[in-house]
């Protein structure tokens, strides 16, 4: 039997499987550890007005460099190009301390995306490799755990090193995060069948390979509900500021802890139910959580919507994800990743930059920036219900000419 072809009831935690997970964690906690301080980090270099490109530039890079990770993780193999998504965070890490002009800055957080742009697309057609299609929502969900628990560990983490230490400190213990990531997946097994040796033709990308056009609707889907979390992501510190919330990475533990234990409990529901109507309850949810953040006037009421944000969140990437490689060819699968974390990456830069302009430093505007996410989720939610109805009629068209 294939690698591209596991058996139905093949151990999914195996030793490589839970290596893969740790690697995860550690490369999560490298990239997020500095998300809640670098809004202040970016002020006292005397950039405040910057604040939305902090995330924008990052996510900019790790689109662009979408469709050359994927095409190099179905030819060259998925643990190289994870390999070279953790070498980046570990070497950019390290150039923080370094380069200490706003220029400098906004130019190494541009060039730190291509991090998020490499591994996860390598981790999720790994994962897909490994698991039979009837599992497959289950197994990238339990791969998503680590990146999970490391957003919720990361920035605490972060916040804590800056206010005990300095912020020197956080950028040297990002690298190090990173660096146990790289170890590890030197001791992952490649899952590619025959993978080739990289040559300076796989960096030329034809028109055909920029986008895989069977993730057409799952990436518009992810940049409808990507978009609220790039304005979140990029508020939520001044936003926990102005409530009086100190250590600014306790907002962003919570989402990502309700992220974390929804997986828990929701692995293999769409597995069960079906990619469509999971995210069809995922977006809901995602708008009454932008709605309490628009009028959030509490420490409570932030943090319940920090809490119901989660659990949309959680269900996001995984079943955007497993919806994606269930349309795609196998010999696509890293292609048609890579396209859909194309529209992730539009979606979370867009996000951040656009909120980050409605925000403009005024407390006031919090709300306009968060009612505009959730409409672009509600957006999703009515294309979620368009596609069922089709999928529906279908389904009865098809059984109807059976009958006949």
């Amino acid at each position: 039997m294939s690698k591209q072809t596991p058996a139905i009831d093949a151990p999914l935690f195996n030793f490589q499987f839970i290596l893969l997970c740790i690697s995860n964690f550690l490369f999560s906690c490298s990239y997020s550890s500095m998300i809640p301080e670098l809004p202040s980090y970016i002020t006292s270099l005397g950039g405040a007005q910057y604040k939305g490109l902090i995330i924008a530039l990052f996510t900019l890079m790790a689109g662009i460099s979408r469709p050359f990770s994927g095409k190099l993780t179905d030819k060259v193999g998925r643990v190289p190009v994870m390999i070279f998504g953790s070498l980046v965070c570990v070497i950019c890490s390290l150039l923080y301390p370094v380069l200490t002009t706003v220029a400098g800055f906004l130019v190494l957080r541009f060039f730190h995306g291509f991090s998020t742009g490499f591994k996860p697309t390598a981790t999720s057609a790994y994962g897909a490799d490994v698991v039979h299609e009837s599992r497959r929502g289950e197994a990238l969900g339990a791969l998503a755990m680590g990146y999970t628990i490391g957003m919720s560990a990361g920035p605490i983490i972060g916040s804590y090193l800056v206010d005990s230490f300095s912020y020197n400190v956080m950028f040297y213990v990002s690298s190090a995060f990173a660096m146990g990531s790289v170890i590890i997946l030197y001791n992952v097994k490649e899952t590619l069948p025959n993978p080739e040796k990289f040559a300076k033709h796989h960096l030329k990308i034809k028109r055909n390979e920029i986008f895989e056009k069977t993730a057409l609707k799952p990436a518009i889907i992810m940049f409808l509900l990507s978009f609220p979390f790039g304005c979140t992501v990029t508020l939520a510190p001044d936003l926990s500021e102005w409530l009086g919330i100190h250590n600014k990475g306790l907002f962003f533990a919570t989402y990502t802890l309700t992220s974390l234990l929804i997986r828990l409990v929701a692995n293999k529901a769409s597995d069960k139910y079906g990619r469509i109507i999971i995210l069809i309850y995922t977006s809901i949810v995602s708008i009454i959580a932008l709605l309490m953040f628009s009028f959030a006037h509490t420490v409570l009421m932030a943090f319940i919507g920090a809490a119901i944000f989660g659990i949309s969140w959680g269900n996001v990437g995984p079943t955007i994800t497993a919806w994606t490689v269930d349309l795609c060819k196998v010999e696509n699968r890293g292609r048609a990743i890579g396209s859909m974390y194309i529209a992730l990456e539009a979606g979370i830069g867009s996000g951040a930059f656009f909120s980050a302009m409605i925000y403009q430093n005024k407390t006031e505007n919090f709300k306009w920036a968060f009612l505009i996410s959730s409409v672009l989720a509600a957006v999703g939610l009515c294309l979620l219900i368009i596609w069922r109805k089709q999928n529906s009629n279908l389904v009865k068209e098809h059984d109807f000419v059976l009958e006949e």
